[in-house]
């Protein structure tokens, strides 16, 4: 019995993840309410503060349901450690913008983080994080282009940090059209081209 119950629990909590999931991206997280959640849900008011303090606390846990895929790319790096350090750097960025694009909650979810949440109060903390995490991203972009341009010894014709700064405003700049035009390109290809010919620029061999 006690297993049954937290199974229904569970089943609870996540259907009210998957509501407010929709309702955010819907409304925008300020517009949505918790009993537009509920509703969306088939639930209480009473129900979702049985399982979050309140509308912080259910978006946090909604934004934890998934892994950030600048975040996934950390990992993803140390299986590509075989690699030369430029064909890692691109496969990394195709595997954030494959992931993007082929699984829905992420997107979904990181379509929120950008474009339907006001960084203030409460909230501030979402807009750290993803700050955080875009200067980790630009870290390891410097760190795979200095390692190539050992491998090619070649000598790059700006810093390393501001070469990977420019890799990151492409890749954040396709992202952002793509998503702002509901996927109208292929992501995918459009930034493999975009990078390489920057790549390119810079005086790498591909």
């Amino acid at each position: 019995m006690a297993r049954r119950t937290k199974e229904d629990a569970d089943a609870t909590r996540n259907s009210l993840l998957d509501a407010a999931e929709r309702v955010f991206y819907e409304k925008g997280v300020s517009r949505a309410s918790l009993s537009d959640i509920a509703q969306a849900a088939g639930a209480t008011r009473g129900a979702i503060y049985w399982h979050f303090k309140d509308k912080v606390a259910l978006f946090n846990a909604m934004m934890d349901r998934v892994t950030h895929p600048l975040e996934q790319v950390g990992s993803k790096s140390a299986s590509m450690a075989t690699l030369p350090p430029l064909e890692r750097l691109r496969s990394m960025v195709d595997f954030v913008q494959r992931t993007i694009v082929q699984d829905e909650r992420t997107r979904r979810v990181f379509e929120i983080a950008l474009y339907r949440v006001e960084y203030v109060n409460d909230l501030a903390a979402v807009r750290d994080n993803h700050i955080e995490g875009c200067a980790d991203f630009c870290a390891l972009i410097e760190g795979e282009l200095r390692a190539a341009a050992e491998d090619q010894n070649l000598q790059l014709p700006m810093e390393p940090h501001t070469a990977a700064m420019g890799v990151q405003a492409l890749f954040d700049g396709l992202l952002q059209s793509w998503l702002l035009t509901h996927g109208r390109f292929d992501l995918v290809t459009v930034s493999r081209g975009a990078i390489d010919a920057y790549l390119r620029g810079l005086g790498f061999r591909l």
